[in-house]
């Protein structure tokens, strides 16, 4: 794809500031059944939980027909109907704690196109950095991906579970999703509305969020290892995952740290991690 048209919107930056109220770490605590009483000011919010502030509210009439907001402003007009979170690659520097106030910078890095096996594909990757008082406390490349609308449901090639030193199954339903939707404010509908995931974007059933999974991760990975820090942690999303499946967790040991996925009901992994310790 030609992307020559959208070159100008790299280094474009936006600044925000927000308050890490306790609210939204309580929101989500409750929703992945753990004590929302453990998120008061001045705990630390577990790594990724910062995706729940910064949020941007676009007008109902900046929003686009999938609930994304349009395009333009901030991301460029790539006149693809499709986007997702494909991955990420995130640095921590130092925790965050709720009741303090952070500044947000996010920066357009890079913009590329291809063809892949559904047509042409748009790549936008967004550093994101967050900072306390000038201090570096989290920097993250985000890969966002637009797509033409499919006509059928065309998943890629499965790839197989690895072997694994621990599976943990989590529960997931419609109502998780919703609340995980409301609570990052994520209005894409492929995520509680089933007959537009169904009949507009093709998907056999409501779509788990890649952060999420990615949030599923980073946890059972810090609960089995509560005396470590993180530094880094990447993530892609290799296949869809649906609120009907069977989930689990899976995590091994590599030097330094430890490779995760999902897996779905028929084996197949869903999003892929890599973890690396202070």
């Amino acid at each position: 794809m030609d992307i020559t048209p959208y070159q100008h919107a790299i280094g474009r930056t936006e600044v925000s500031i927000d308050t890490i109220s306790p609210v939204p770490a309580r929101g989500l605590a409750g929703a992945l059944d753990l004590d929302p009483d453990l998120m008061f000011d001045g705990a630390e919010l577990p790594p990724l939980w910062l995706w729940l502030y910064f949020l941007p509210s676009p007008r109902a009439s900046d929003t686009g027909p999938d609930g994304h907001a349009r395009r333009g402003k901030f991301l460029p007009d790539i006149p693809l109907p499709r986007r997702m979170w494909a991955g990420s690659r995130i640095e921590f520097f130092a925790p965050a704690k709720i009741g303090g106030e952070l500044t947000k910078v996010s920066t357009i890095a890079k913009i590329s196109g291809k063809t892949g096996r559904t047509g042409d594909m748009a790549f936008v990757t967004v550093r994101h950095a967050w900072s306390r008082g000038g201090a570096s406390l989290m920097e993250e490349e985000q890969d966002i991906v637009f797509l033409p609308m499919p006509d059928h449901y065309a998943p890629p090639a499965p790839i197989p579970a690895p072997e694994a030193d621990w599976q943990t199954p989590v529960p997931v339903d419609p109502v998780l999703l919703f609340r995980f939707s409301a609570l990052t404010y994520n209005a894409h509908r492929i995520h509680y509305d089933a007959a537009y995931a169904s009949d507009v974007e093709k998907y056999p059933g409501l779509v788990v969020h890649g952060p999420l999974q990615a949030i599923w991760l980073m946890d059972e990975a810090r609960k089995r290892n509560p005396d470590r820090e993180v530094r880094r942690f990447s993530f892609r999303g290799v296949h869809p995952l649906f609120s009907h499946d069977r989930v689990t967790v899976c995590g091994r040991t590599n030097e330094g740290g430890l490779d995760l996925c999902t897996v779905n009901s028929a084996g197949a992994q869903c999003m892929q991690a890599s973890l690396s310790w202070a």
